[in-house]
């Protein structure tokens, strides 16, 4: 086995979440007095929401009221405009009867990532489930992957895998190595630049790469 410990990104790793970011996101910039069609919203997806406002140019002290509007609708329906990637159960359950303990970091808030997985049923397979903080903070990917590091009492061979290059630079800052998936929402050269060790085109290949 090559890795013993697999850290999972959430959005557009294990799920396919677009539609109900990208309709949330343009609630807030609506709700902002924006218009969302002059934003590029593909681009929403794995940055923490901070991160993403400001990138549209929100001033910011107006980003914690762009945080609030948008999880008012995600919070409520957006959360579930989301399903899992055609082979990821089957992945999770390979990975399990193998022996690689699971684990979720995201920068998505903890309790969402809870929610949503619980609701698809893909939550038992995973030793910790770890996320944003409620207040906020913790929201890196860099924070999360700390905050989830310091539960594990041994972290023998330990893989991040992730679909943006967020995923990968914040495996890089606690001295992760990292795996790019293809199927999200990143850019795979991007992820190339950033240090990935491998990009798996299919949650299959993934599973190859994690048990060598």
């Amino acid at each position: 086995m090559r890795y013993t410990h697999a850290f999972f990104d959430l959005d557009g790793t294990l799920t396919e979440s677009g539609p109900g970011i990208i309709h949330s996101f343009r609630y807030a910039l609506a709700q902002l007095g924006m218009d969302p069609d002059g934003f590029d919203l593909s681009r929403v997806i794995g940055p923490p929401l901070s991160y993403s406002f400001r990138s549209f140019g929100i001033a910011e002290d107006r980003i914690p009221e762009a945080v609030r509007l948008y999880r008012h609708l995600y919070n409520d329906t957006g959360k579930y405009e989301n399903l899992p990637y055609a082979g990821i159960e089957e992945m999770l359950a390979a990975l399990k009867a193998a022996g690689v303990k699971l684990y979720v970091a995201t920068s998505k808030p903890e309790g969402l990532a809870k929610d949503i997985l619980a609701h698809f049923r893909l939550d038992h397979y995973f030793e910790i489930i770890a996320g944003a903080a409620p207040d906020g903070t913790r929201s890196s990917k860099q924070a999360v992957l700390e905050y989830l590091m310091e539960q594990i009492i041994t972290l023998p061979d330990a893989v991040m895998i992730g679909d943006t290059v967020f995923d990968i630079e914040g495996a890089a800052a606690v001295d992760l190595p990292a795996i790019g998936v293809c199927w999200g929402y990143g850019n795979t050269e991007e992820t190339k630049k950033a240090g990935a060790a491998a990009i798996a085109h299919t949650p299959a290949e993934l599973t190859d790469f994690i048990l060598g």
